[in-house]
């Protein structure tokens, strides 16, 4: 009877504590972890892997940067590299996240700071199924000032009709350029709206695909798209860029033949990966 007693007034306190507890502290530890959507075919997760090296190799991303991939079986989750620059990951560093970029098991896994862009994309955009974010240099000029980024060549026809421009301080403020939690992310996913390119000011650009392998032919070729269009201005007088009907006829042709790109791209990353 006396242990009962003693128990007592040690149980109100907890319950007492308990009450003094924020709100959201009680509401997070009341929420499950997210779980995983199981695992993936290792083909896709290779595509994953060699995605970052192909884009080092491209110079389209350097020790910045990332690509994701939504889930294959469970499109509220998506797949991404620990925060690590891209031409060292492997496998063993890709996490899973849910659409709100929790991550689903970090196992001491660091995150990069600007998995928002990914989550609230894939939220927005049911079609999205990778994402590629760079600091690409061509890219950059075409963020700060008024010159629009638009397509001077074949390859880069997915550009039309224009490519709009993420402008942090008008969500933001002054700031850290960073996207870096929900509300950026969905702010940017909105810029963007139903392009397969946007801009950030100051910063770089993220690029949406159905596949992976088309996310980095975009991504590239964005770059390569900017680089001349910069060339092409600076030799004065008007510059022809690609038309409506002409950039329709081209994406056609571009669904059928990038892959011929990407299996190129992929066999160079894959012989610099494989153990001397």
């Amino acid at each position: 009877m006396a242990s009962t007693r003693s128990a007592a007034p040690m149980l109100l306190a907890m319950v007492f504590a308990l009450s003094l507890q924020p709100a959201s502290a009680q509401t997070a530890a009341q929420t499950p972890a997210p779980t995983s959507a199981g695992p993936i075919d290792p083909a896709l997760m290779q595509d994953l892997v060699v995605a970052n090296r192909v884009l080092t190799d491209l110079n389209v991303i350097d020790g910045f940067g990332h690509v994701s991939m939504r889930h294959p079986t469970d499109p509220n989750r998506y797949l991404m590299g620990r925060s690590v620059a891209p031409a060292l990951v492997t496998a063993d560093d890709i996490m899973e996240y849910d659409l709100d970029s929790n991550p689903v098991d970090a196992k001491g896994r660091a995150s990069f700071l600007e998995r928002f862009i990914h989550g609230e994309i894939y939220k927005a955009r049911p079609d999205v199924k990778a994402i590629v974010h760079t600091h690409s240099p061509g890219i950059i000029p075409f963020s700060v000032s008024s010159t629009p980024l638009r397509p001077v060549f074949h390859l880069g026809a997915f550009l039309f009709p224009d490519v709009p421009v993420f402008e942090i301080r008008d969500s933001a403020g002054m700031s850290n350029m960073l996207v870096s939690n929900a509300q950026l992310g969905k702010a940017l996913a909105s810029t963007l709206g139903d392009r397969s390119v946007a801009l950030m000011r100051g910063h770089g650009s993220v690029v949406v695909a159905s596949t992976i392998p088309m996310a980095v032919f975009r991504a590239h070729y964005s770059n390569v798209n900017a680089q001349l269009q910069s060339q092409a201005l600076a030799l004065g007088g008007s510059v022809s860029y690609l038309l409506g009907e002409e950039s329709q006829k081209t994406l056609a042709v571009i669904d059928q033949i990038h892959g011929r790109a990407w299996d190129l791209w992929k066999r160079a990353a894959l012989e610099k990966m494989a153990p001397k």
